[in-house]
């Protein structure tokens, strides 16, 4: 009988879609209706994907909820494919996928 050995899984999963492609910082901004299980919903995408998120940021207004998210470690096709599946979640009302680095910089220059 073979003894047991410890299995050692990697920090982070292999973009096997694309594993060619340099990785990125994104951002997703998501607009949604503020329905009680949305962001639980939203980050079970990521979770699935054993992702797990740099920054969550939600704030909700009145009937509606904003979620930021900044996410590092993905193709960008992986981002899109992602995004998409946000866009596809009921009471989601729009999904902005953009480079957090991009997104960073255009928040400095307006502060500045």
């Amino acid at each position: 009988m073979p003894h047991l050995e410890a299995v050692n899984t990697p920090p982070t999963r292999a973009d096997v879609w694309n594993a060619s492609n340099a990785h990125c910082r994104v951002q997703y901004q998501l607009l949604a209706e503020a329905e009680p299980d949305l962001l639980c919903r939203a980050l079970n995408l990521f979770a699935l994907q054993f992702l797990t998120p740099e920054q969550v940021n939600a704030q909700r207004m009145d009937d509606l909820l904003s979620i930021d998210i900044v996410i590092d470690g993905l193709s960008w096709h992986r981002a899109e494919v992602i995004a998409e599946k946000l866009r596809n979640l009921i009471s989601v009302c729009s999904v902005n996928l953009q480079s957090a680095d991009v997104a960073w910089d255009e928040q400095a220059q307006a502060a500045g």
